[in-house]
């Protein structure tokens, strides 16, 4: 089935607040979703693989700071996915940024890292070149690196395979992100890799796949929509029953 953008968006947002995600950070989850299925990144995939974590995570818990100076910070997710749990983590590498003119900011034991991109350009926007750079820890090990330049909505995005598993490999959940305040600091990272090992998404391509969306609409699995639906209108019976709850004269008269 075809949906639009905003039809995507907003019943992904009400979806995330049944879960238990507070309302700026739905806003922010429901958008690097609808962003990464516009530009064929496959951010509903990433939601249909994630749903059931993310209905049992405890969101009340927010990440932890390990360690930071003034270019470094590093953050444990604990375990959760990125969505509602890497903003932190990015503004704080964007305010690091602005002071020193670059920042590295770790962000470790996170799921659903492809869905990073989506928050990477709105820095970008901003006026602000960003890398991250991740590994998947599965056979064939592959490695990601995501480049977005200063003021560009779109990144390039490159995975490769390694030829073979170093020793010291061991499995891998985090995401390193490099900002600088110079265009050309960090140019188009390019791995040594054999043509037929590389995956290398373009400007050109999302921006494409962007425009026909608009135009075409979002193709949406009909049994995820309904999920999504049933989550959406849960958070509207038990937002009634609240209101129910609370009408009518108080018990006191501080009421």
């Amino acid at each position: 089935m075809k949906v639009s953008f905003n039809e995507l968006q907003g019943l992904s947002r009400k979806a995330f607040i049944a879960i238990g995600f507070d309302e700026g950070d739905a806003n922010d989850a429901a958008d690097m979703v609808a962003w990464m299925e516009a530009h064929g990144l496959d951010g509903i995939a990433a939601l249909r693989k994630g749903l059931d974590f993310l209905q049992n995570e405890d969101k009340s818990q927010s990440p932890k700071l390990i360690y930071q100076d003034a270019d470094l910070c590093v953050v444990d997710a604990e375990n959760k996915t990125v969505l509602g749990h890497a903003s932190l983590a990015i503004e704080l590498g964007y305010a690091k940024c602005r002071a020193r003119g670059l920042s590295v900011t770790k962000i470790r034991h996170c799921h659903n890292r492809m869905l990073i991109v989506g928050y990477l350009s709105r820095i970008a926007r901003r006026g602000m070149s960003v890398t991250a750079f991740w590994r998947n820890s599965h056979e064939p090990l592959t490695e990601i690196l995501v480049s977005f330049k200063s003021g560009e909505a779109e990144p390039e995005i490159c995975m490769y395979g390694l030829p073979s598993t170093p020793d010291d490999t061991e499995p891998n959940n985090g995401i390193t992100l490099v900002m600088v305040n110079h265009v050309d600091l960090l140019p188009n990272l390019k791995p040594d890799a054999p043509a037929n090992d590389l995956i290398l998404q373009n400007r050109a391509a999302m921006l494409d796949w962007h425009e026909r969306s608009l135009v075409d609409g979002i193709e949406v699995d009909p049994e995820l929509w309904e999920r999504l639906k049933q989550l959406a209108t849960k958070m509207l019976v038990e937002a009634s029953e609240d209101s129910r709850q609370g009408a009518g004269a108080g018990t006191n008269d501080n009421d």
